[in-house]
């Protein structure tokens, strides 16, 4: 399914562009994940900024056996546990990061994995960190889109509700526009894991190109 160019879908300067407030991330993560998609994420780095519109996203619940909180905190999940707003960044597989926004109030483990984006910023960029052929390779998944954009373990809590972060998710205000144009929102199971795997938590865009599995 063809989409139009992802600049097309949100003519908007970067230094026009806000954080979500904190107050967004205080729902169940399966309520902020579906909202999530339209909204940017991007990332400040030496080269420069980079990033796109998320198109598709995972949530992950405190009573759900495969959010990573499920059972105790430990270092290495500790960031899942809040404040929400916050990233929580993992390592998989020994050689993949991926990259979630933290829900619920301290202390309750839930989050958003943000599955693809379509790149509008920095694309250049992306490209030097990631080669691609085909263009929607460059970020439809979740360890795609965080080789592309640079984000690893380094970015693991970081405040996503500040401008003047490194990494931080910001608020499109042509955000409709670019539902309709995306559109229809398609609700799924969860790929890639195996326990829970049949709750309908992955929320993706049909009509993006960059959706990694339809």
């Amino acid at each position: 399914m063809k989409s139009r160019s992802p600049r097309d879908a949100s003519r908007i300067a970067p230094a026009d562009l806000v954080p979500l407030p904190r107050s967004f991330y205080a729902p169940s993560a399966d309520v902020v994940a579906p909202r999530l998609l339209g909204h940017f994420l991007i990332h400040h780095t030496p080269g420069g900024p980079c990033g796109g519109i998320i198109v598709e996203t995972e949530a992950y619940l405190a009573d759900d056996p495969a959010c990573h909180g499920y059972r105790r905190e430990t270092p290495r999940n500790r960031s899942i546990y809040g404040p929400p707003g916050h990233a929580y960044v993992y390592f998989i597989y020994g050689n993949h990061y991926c990259f979630n926004t933290v829900c619920r109030p301290a202390g309750v483990a839930e989050a958003v994995l943000v599955r693809a984006l379509e790149p509008v910023l920095g694309e250049e960029l992306m490209r030097a960190n990631r080669p691609v052929v085909r263009p929607h390779d460059l970020s439809n998944g979740p360890a795609k889109l965080c080789a592309a954009m640079d984000i690893d373990r380094r970015l693991d809590g970081v405040d996503l509700c500040d401008a003047a972060s490194p990494l931080w998710v910001a608020r499109n205000p042509n955000v409709k526009r670019f539902l309709g144009q995306r559109g229809p929102r398609i609700t799924t199971p969860r790929v890639g894991i195996t326990q829970a795997a049949d709750l309908p938590l992955r929320f993706y865009l049909a009509g993006s190109r960059y959706v990694s599995r339809r």
